[in-house]
């Protein structure tokens, strides 16, 4: 059974559906059927089943396409370790990063990147930093940013820190905080960072908030801050510096230091050993000079 054989297969079980398959493999619908029917001779049972809806997996079908993603993706493996041997940087780079550093710091980084290497690939995930160290525990990417705090055992690379804010439309001095009756506003994010306020607001406040709403998105909550609901707690990263009629009082911790957050690049040995990693990495470590120079 060919690669391309080995593509139909993973396509169609993803797709479920014979016309949708057709349009991504671009062939036309009887050719894919023939093609599959092929397929099914080969390994003398049915794989999928048609229904009016579309086409189901049978328990054999589920053995050959877990069996057709892993020589996919060991293709794919061969074929960055060959591109290796190329004076060009080829290859897919696999990055998991922390959705707000993903919004509002990596999309540069990038830019240079994909200007400067137009042979590689990018695949990119974004989630709590959490989930980047499962993505990059599992073998699922080459490198993961994550903020805070982290006991990583292999490479590591500070990218930068940036301070947290108390942000409101009315509120000018932390004290205000416990005479204002307007909800403080959060966003889930991971336990790291949501114990750090915690931590921050008992020992400025040794209390409650008197009223919190809680949403799913930083950027949300930004807005809803912006617009008067209430007062957050937001990094740096997300502030732009331009917002009017805005208050930014910075969060200071017992020594009556700003409270700051650091953002890394993390990564196996071995992945830095891939040419597109390494290149990505030289890409980053310029551009944070350059901001530090400018």
């Amino acid at each position: 059974m060919s690669f391309l054989d080995l593509q139909l297969l993973v396509v169609l079980a993803q797709e479920l559906n014979m016309r949708k398959a057709a349009e991504k493999l671009f062939v036309s619908q009887p050719a894919l059927s023939q093609r599959l029917q092929n397929i099914e001779k080969q390994w003398g049972t049915k794989l999928f089943i048609r229904t009016q809806k579309g086409v189901l997996l049978t328990p054999p079908g589920e053995i050959i396409i877990k069996f057709a993603n892993e020589i996919l993706e060991n293709q794919e493996r061969v074929k960055e370790e060959i591109q290796e041997l190329d004076s060009e940087v080829h290859g897919t780079l696999k990055i998991a990063c922390a959705s707000i550093v993903g919004q509002n710091w990596l999309p540069k980084v990038l830019k240079q990147f994909v200007n400067t290497y137009p042979h590689a690939k990018i695949s990119l995930i974004t989630g709590w930093s959490s989930e980047i160290l499962k993505n990059l525990y599992e073998g699922e990417v080459h490198i993961g940013i994550v903020r805070g705090l982290t006991d990583w055992k292999g490479s590591k690379f500070h990218l930068f820190e940036d301070s947290l804010y108390l942000v409101d439309r009315e509120i000018r001095k932390i004290e205000e905080v416990m005479e204002t009756d307007r909800p403080f506003i959060q966003f889930k994010s991971d336990s790291n960072y949501y114990q750090e306020i915690q931590n921050w607001w008992h020992r400025q406040f040794q209390t409650v908030p008197k009223r919190t709403i809680v949403v799913d998105q930083i950027e949300t909550c930004k807005q809803m801050t912006y617009n008067g609901i209430g007062y957050a707690i937001l990094p740096a990263i997300t502030l732009s510096g331009s917002e009017k009629d805005v208050y930014k009082i910075p969060l200071m911790d017992e020594r009556n230091k700003p409270i700051k957050r650091d953002t890394w690049l993390l990564g196996y040995e071995s992945s830095f050993e891939l040419r597109q990693v390494q290149a990505f990495l030289d890409i980053v470590q310029e551009y944070i000079k350059n901001e530090k120079d400018y």
